[in-house]
């Protein structure tokens, strides 16, 4: 028979949502060597390992939303158990099991940016009276 063949990640319909123990987070960085840096969802950053049946079948890149296992004897490292598609990840988005992406973080620096030229259009009055 052989391996099973995904196409492409359309084919897979299969939605897991944490149990008990697990935690959702976001891929900070890639460090090589299967360790990857995740931001949870409890707000720890974790140094965790790729599973090997998931280093063989799918590429986690930055950006990623992921399932990740705490070791029992260490908090601060984990095992990376799923990696989720673009429509689940949109999905536990929108259902509030993570915060959305960090787009939001531009709007404030533009927003600083303005009261920067308020300050600029209020000299030229104090000169001209």
């Amino acid at each position: 028979m052989g391996k099973r063949k995904v196409l492409n990640e359309a084919h897979l319909k299969e939605l897991v949502l944490p149990e008990q123990g697990e935690l959702l987070g976001r891929v900070q960085k890639i460090s090589g060597g299967n360790q990857v840096l995740v931001q949870c969802t409890d707000g720890e950053v974790r140094l965790c390992r790729i599973r090997g049946k998931m280093k063989r079948r799918m590429w986690i890149r930055e950006g990623d939303i992921v399932l990740v296992s705490p070791w029992d004897f260490d908090q601060r490292r984990a095992d990376i158990v799923w990696r989720y598609i673009k429509d689940h990840a949109d999905w536990l988005e929108n259902n509030g099991y993570m915060r959305p992406t960090s787009r939001p973080a531009q709007q404030p620096a533009a927003a600083a940016a303005a009261p920067e030229q308020q300050p600029a259009a209020a000299d030229p009055a104090p000169q001209q009276a």
